[in-house]
């Protein structure tokens, strides 16, 4: 399973990079914004730091307006991937623009059906958002279950990229059912890393190294 960094912050997506543990990266107006920085001064910043696909999304409702935003988008890099919405608008541009040989990522998918019509359309990725659906009392991990088994019915090329990302456990669900990326929020990529038995461990081989010193 691919790991995208889920992060418009620059220092985090050089860290990953320097761990080894980032294929992609996927980023959105939201967090964008939260790195204080203009959108596409960010996004070329990134294309320099990582060799894979890096989402950016379009802002426009209607399919003429995203196909217009996503043209030159595309030309700031060759991993560029553009991220279009799941509506029928969406459904309409990625058509065109994945025919012009433009990556697209469809985004906002809360269901197998908009899954569905998105590798329909041609989608080269599709972001299902597992943690919304817990947050409203849905099971977010059997979506990826469902978009899997759909698309390995009908042999689709779209890669699932299971976003909204909580905490480590949705990382080791998406890859016990098979997704092949996995967008992560920086705090939960250190996560992974983590456990209280390996801290203790730790430290118990330091201490009988300092007891045999002496």
């Amino acid at each position: 399973m691919k790991i995208f960094a889920d992060t418009a912050i620059v220092d985090e997506i050089k860290k990953c990079v320097s761990w080894g543990l980032c294929d992609g990266v996927t980023t959105n107006p939201s967090l964008i914004m939260k790195s204080g920085r203009k959108f596409e001064e960010v996004v070329t910043e990134i294309t320099q730091i990582v060799d894979g696909p890096i989402s950016a999304e379009v802002v426009s409702l209607d399919a003429e307006g995203m196909i217009k935003e996503a043209r030159p988008l595309s030309k700031i890099h060759k991993n560029i991937v553009i991220k279009i919405p799941m509506t029928l608008e969406g459904i309409k541009a990625v058509k065109v623009l994945e025919k012009e040989g433009i990556r697209c990522n469809v985004t906002l998918v809360f269901s197998a059906n908009q899954a569905l019509l998105a590798a329909k359309a041609g989608a080269s990725y599709v972001s299902p958002f597992v943690g919304r659906l817990d947050d409203i009392g849905q099971d977010g991990m059997q979506l990826i279950e469902e978009i899997m088994a759909v698309f390995s019915n009908y042999g689709f090329k779209t890669e699932v990229i299971v976003a909204s990302v909580r905490h480590p456990i949705h990382v080791k669900q998406a890859a016990m059912l098979g997704a092949h990326i996995c967008t992560i929020p920086f705090k939960v990529i250190e996560q992974l890393s983590k456990h209280s038995l390996t801290d203790m461990g730790i430290k118990k081989f330091l201490d009988d190294w300092d007891k045999a010193k002496k």
